[in-house]
């Protein structure tokens, strides 16, 4: 049996999905397997990311970042599941974060 890409879940099946990763992400970490909890910490990122309305996101707009920092990203471009754009106050070039990790 194949698994259903993201893009072609449901709602109630992306969140079924992202409570099994945090399932998983907990298993790893009580077993000290720091590298399979990274990869699930992605894989839920990316799922919530699905779930953002992108009706909501305005492109040119600053959001506040979600991923513990006190940084802003501007949004230039969408692609998918991803916004395009920059870190305010970085000289870094332009970066994909994904849309879960920006204060929508």
């Amino acid at each position: 049996m194949t698994q259903k890409k993201l893009s072609e879940m449901t709602e109630q099946e992306i969140r079924q999905e992202i409570q099994m990763y945090k399932e998983k992400m907990r298993k790893a970490e009580m077993n000290g397997i720091y590298n399979e909890y990274d990869v699930y910490v992605n894989k839920t990122i990316i799922a919530e990311s699905y779930l953002v309305d992108q009706e909501k996101i305005q492109l040119g707009r600053i959001y506040k970042l979600n991923d513990g920092t006190e940084g802003y990203f501007k949004i230039e471009r969408l692609k998918g599941v991803f916004a395009w754009g920059y870190r305010i106050n970085s000289d870094q070039p332009e970066e994909g974060l994904p849309l879960a990790l920006l204060n929508i």
